[in-house]
C-alpha cells in the first residue's frame, strides 16, 4: 500500500521484520507513547510510514546503548516534533558513535534475523562491497553498526562500482576531516590533566558526529539541487 503521495507504507508484520523486532514490542512501544499511531485503511488496518521504522531503529540503538526504558522515553520526548525519518536517522547515527565498533561473526540465517530480510547472493555481494559484512568460511564478519543502513541500500539502484567508489570517497573524506579535527583538538587539551581531556573527548564525541552529519547533509542538498535545476558546479570554469 501507499499514501496519497505515493510514499509505501507497512503493516506492523512488515514494520517489525525490517526493524529486526517482533510485533509485540511494537505494541509495547506503541503503548508507551514512544511510537505514533499509524494511519488507519481499510478494513481497520493500521499503516506505518519510514518515520516509524526510523524511530524505531532510534529506539532499538538508544537500547542497546544500555540506555532503560525511562531513559528512552525521556531521550524522545526531548525531540523536536515532526521529525523526518532523515532526522530521526541524524539522531540514530549521533547515538551509534557513543558506541565502541561493534563486528560480530554470525551464520547465514541469523544475518538475515538481523537484516530483516532474506538476502541472495546479489545482497551479499553488496553487502560486501559496503563494507558491512565480510565472508569467513560458512560465517560472516558483520559490522553492526552499518547492517541496517547497509540493507535500506540494498533498495537503491547503484551497482557495485559505485557503491564501492562512494564509500573511498566517504571514508578518505572522514579521515581527512578527522585528523584536521583531532589537531584542533589537541592544541585546546594539551595543557589539561588526562581526566579533563578524557572529559572533554567524551562530551566532544556525539557533537562532532552530529555537526559532520549536519553539514554534509546540507551540503549535499545544495548539490543535489544544482544538479537538478541544471546548474553548474561551484568551481566549475567556462571554457570559451
Amino acid at each position: 500500500m501507499t499514501t496519497d503521495t505515493g510514499e509505501p507504507t507497512l503493516t506492523i508484520d512488515e514494520l517489525a521484520a525490517r526493524a529486526g523486532v517482533t510485533v509485540r514490542t511494537v505494541r509495547f512501544y506503541a503503548t508507551r507513547g514512544l511510537l505514533p499511531p499509524p494511519a488507519i485503511g481499510p478494513r481497520r488496518v493500521g499503516h506505518y510510514g519510514r518515520e516509524h521504522l526510523a524511530r524505531l531503529e532510534l529506539i532499538e540503538e538508544l537500547q542497546h546503548q544500555g540506555m532503560t526504558l525511562a531513559a528512552i522515553e525521556r531521550y524522545l520526548h526531548q525531540l523536536p516534533a515532526g521529525l523526518s525519518a532523515r532526522d530521526l536517522a541524524v539522531q540514530r547515527a549521533v547515538v551509534a558513535s557513543w558506541a565502541p565498533e561493534a563486528v560480530e561473526t554470525v551464520g547465514r540465517a541469523e544475518l538475515e534475523r538481523r537484516a530483516g530480510r532474506a538476502l541472495g547472493d546479489d545482497d551479499m555481494e553488496r553487502l560486501g562491497a559496503m563494507g558491512v559484512v565480510r565472508p569467513e568460511d560458512d560465517s560472516y564478519h558483520v559490522d553492526l553498526g552499518l547492517l541496517r543502513l547497509g540493507v535500506r541500500l540494498l533498495d537503491v539502484p547503484l551497482s557495485q562500482e559505485v557503491i564501492h567508489a562512494a564509500r573511498t570517497v566517504l571514508i578518505e573524506h572522514s579521515r581527512a576531516a578527522a585528523h584536521e579535527l583531532s589537531l584542533l583538538f589537541r592544541g585546546e587539551v594539551s595543557e589539561r590533566d588526562a581526566q579533563d581531556v578524557k572529559s572533554l573527548s567524551a562530551h566532544m564525541h556525539p557533537l562532532v558526529v552530529q555537526a559532520l552529519l549536519t553539514t554534509f547533509q546540507r551540503s549535499l542538498k545544495e548539490e543535489l539541487r544544482e544538479w537538478l535545476d541544471g546548474a553548474p558546479a561551484r568551481g566549475a570554469s567556462s571554457v570559451g
